[in-house]
C-alpha cells in the first residue's frame, strides 16, 4: 500500500474517525490467506455444463482452460453425455477438476455490500473481516462493491490490494466512499466547490466510486457532475432526510449511476403530493417510525399502468439508469418470524451480529419492539408494487443488479445475497434473468465487464463449480443447503449445489470455508456467553 492510501487524515476517513470517537473501531483486517489452492500455471475444468452469465441457456460439454488466473480457452468437447476422446481435447494442466455432471457459472457480484460495520462493536466483540469474506466466497460472491467504506478508505484499499494479489481469501473489492453531506450522519461539505474538491482528493486516493445518502441539491448536482468528469461511479441511498428535495429521478437526470434500495423511487412516482404523508408524531430518529413509514410510500404513488408510472419508467430507461433494489435487506419487515428463525443463524451468525439484530431502542435496523401485523401487511403491499416496477423495468431493457446490504435486519453475509436471488425470482425474473443480474449486469454497472461477469476467453477466472444446476432452485446455494427428503431411505438431507469458488484463479473448497465459519461462530459464542443465541 502507498503512504497516501494508509493516511487516516485523508478524505474517506471522516466517518470512521467519528465512529472511533464513539467507541466503534474498524474490523480486524484479513492478514493471510489460509485457504485456497493456486493460482496454477495451467488449470483445466473438464466436461462442464456452462451457464455463461449473459442470459444464454446452459450448454455442454466444455473444457475451460485457465492459465495464471485467466481464461485462455473454452472448447466444446463432444455432445451431451458423450465426451470426445482425450486426444481431441485441450492438453493436460498441472491442476484439473472433473466437471462432468457439474455446472460452471461466473462468480456472483454483490453490488451493495459492507465488509462488516463498526456499529456492531456496540453489541459485543466484532467479527473479523475473514468471517465476512469467507461467508461471501462460500456463497459464490467473488466481487463486492463496498458501499461506503465505513471502516475507512485506507482500510478498504488495503484489503482490496491484498485480495487482488491473492494474499487473503476474499472477493474482488471495489471501494466506494461515503460523501459526507448529510446532517444526521456526518456533514463536512457545505458548498458545491467543497464537494468537487473532496471528490478530486478521493479520486487521487484510489477510490472506485462514491456512496451518497443525498445532499443539498446544488451540492449534489455539482458532485455528480464532478464524478462524471473524474470517472467515479456513484450509488445513492436517497435518505428520507434528503429525498424531499431530490428524488431518484432528479439525481438520475444529474448523472447518478445507480439507485440503492428503493428510497426516492416511490417519490419519483408521486403525482398528488411531493412529500410522503407522515403523522404529526413521526420522528426519523426513532428507527421504528423510520421503517414502519418507509413501508407505506408506494401506495401513495402512481399505480402500475398509469400515465405517470409509464412516464417515469420511460425516462429512467432513456437515461440508461440502473437499480440495485436490495430486496433481501427489508425481507424481515414483511415476515419477521421467518427471517429471524432462518436455518443458518445457529451455526453461521456471529455472536455480536446476532446481538446487534435484537430489538434495541437506538440500534440501526433493530426496531422490533412493536413490529405488528399491520406493519408486515404494509411492507407486503409495498413489495408488490416495488417488485412490479423493477420487473417491468427489466422487461423493457433496463438494468437491475443484485445487492444484499447484509449485516443488518437479520440478514447474515452470504446468506442474504442468496436470498436476493430468490426475491428477484419472486419479482418475476426467470432464473436465467436472475443469474444475468448477478453476473454480467453487475459487472457492467461497475465498469469491470471486460474483466469479469461472464465466462469468456480473456477474462479473469472468477468461476463457480456447482454439483447441481443452480437454476433449478436457488435454495441449493445457501451454505446450509436446502431441506430435502431422500425417498429411498425416508431421511431428511440438506444437499448443496456450490462445490468450489474460483476467485482470480484460486480454488476455494466451499466445505472448508463453511467449516472455518462455523468454528469462528462457535468461538464467538464461547467468548461471550452472556450474549443471546439463536
Amino acid at each position: 500500500m502507498t503512504a497516501h492510501q494508509d493516511d487516516t487524515s485523508g478524505v474517506g476517513e471522516e466517518r470512521i474517525r467519528k465512529l472511533n470517537a464513539a467507541g466503534m473501531p474498524a474490523l480486524e483486517k484479513a492478514r493471510d490467506r489460509d485457504r485456497g489452492a493456486g493460482p496454477f500455471k495451467r488449470m483445466v475444468l473438464r466436461g462442464a455444463t456452462i451457464i455463461d452469465g449473459t442470459g444464454a441457456p446452459p450448454w455442454s460439454p466444455a473444457d475451460i482452460v485457465v492459465e495464471d488466473g485467466r481464461i485462455v480457452a473454452i472448447e466444446k468437447v463432444g455432445l451431451p453425455r458423450k465426451l470426445a476422446a482425450d486426444a481431441r481435447r485441450p492438453a493436460a494442466g498441472d491442476h484439473e477438476i472433473d466437471c462432468r455432471g457439474k455446472f460452471v457459472t461466473p462468480g456472483f457480484i454483490d453490488c451493495h455490500a459492507h465488509i462488516g460495520v463498526p456499529y456492531h462493536a456496540l453489541s459485543g466483540p466484532m467479527a473479523p473481516a475473514d468471517y465476512v469474506f469467507k461467508l461471501w466466497l462460500a456463497h459464490g460472491v467473488t466481487t463486492v462493491r463496498e458501499m461506503g467504506s465505513f471502516n475507512g478508505l485506507g482500510w478498504t484499499l488495503d484489503q482490496k490490494a491484498r485480495s487482488q494479489a491473492n494474499e487473503i481469501a476474499a472477493p474482488r473489492i471495489l471501494a466506494y466512499s461515503y460523501f459526507p453531506a448529510v446532517n444526521d450522519m456526518l456533514k463536512i461539505i457545505h458548498t458545491p466547490d467543497q464537494g468537487r474538491e473532496w471528490l478530486r482528493a478521493l479520486k487521487a486516493r484510489g477510490a472506485d466510486g462514491v456512496k451518497f445518502f443525498g445532499a443539498p441539491p446544488a451540492i449534489m448536482e455539482a458532485a455528480l457532475d464532478e464524478c462524471r468528469t473524474l470517472g467515479l461511479r456513484s450509488g445513492c441511498h436517497h435518505a428520507q432526510q434528503a429525498v424531499t428535495r431530490m428524488s431518484t429521478m432528479t439525481s438520475a437526470r444529474w448523472g447518478l449511476t445507480s439507485q440503492e434500495h428503493y428510497y426516492g423511487l416511490a417519490e419519483s412516482l408521486f403525482e398528488n403530493r411531493i412529500i410522503q404523508d407522515y403523522t404529526p408524531d413521526y420522528d426519523y430518529g426513532d428507527e421504528y417510525f423510520r421503517f414502519s413509514f418507509a413501508g407505506q410510500t408506494f401506495r401513495q404513488a402512481a399505480q402500475p399502468g398509469s400515465a405517470k408510472w409509464n412516464d417515469v419508467m420511460d425516462e429512467f430507461l432513456e437515461l440508461g439508469f440502473t437499480f440495485v433494489p436490495t430486496f433481501s435487506i427489508y425481507d424481515a419487515n414483511r415476515d419477521l418470524m421467518r427471517t429471524r428463525r432462518a436455518d443458518w443463524h445457529r451455526d453461521y451468525t456471529y455472536a455480536s451480529l446476532w446481538n446487534f439484530y435484537q430489538p434495541d431502542g437506538g440500534g440501526h435496523g433493530s426496531y422490533w419492539h412493536r413490529w405488528s401485523t399491520t406493519n408486515e401487511v404494509d411492507w407486503k403491499q409495498n413489495y408488490r408494487l416495488w417488485m412490479q416496477f423493477i420487473n417491468e423495468f427489466k422487461n423493457r431493457g433496463g438494468r437491475v443488479c443484485t445487492g444484499s446490504d447484509s449485516g443488518f435486519i437479520f440478514q447474515t453475509f452470504g446468506f442474504g445475497y442468496i436470498r436476493e436471488l430468490e426475491l428477484l425470482q419472486e419479482a418475476g425474473f426467470t432464473p436465467l434473468e436472475v443469474l444475468r443480474a448477478a453476473t454480467i449486469q453487475g459487472a457492467e454497472l461497475l465498469d469491470i465487464d471486460d474483466e469479469v461477469g461472464s465466462i469468456e476467453v480473456g477474462k479473469a477466472a472468477d468461476l463457480l463449480i456447482h454439483d447441481q444446476n443452480p437454476l433449478a432452485d436457488f435454495k441449493l446455494l445457501y451454505g446450509t443447503g436446502a431441506m430435502r427428503l431422500n425417498q429411498e431411505n425416508n431421511k431428511v438431507e440438506w444437499p448443496r449445489a456450490l462445490r468450489y469458488t474460483i476467485r482470480n484463479g484460486v480454488v476455494y473448497d466451499v466445505d472448508e470455508l463453511l467449516a472455518d465459519i462455523r468454528e469462528m461462530v462457535a468461538e464467538s459464542r464461547a467468548a461471550s456467553p452472556e450474549l443471546p443465541v439463536p
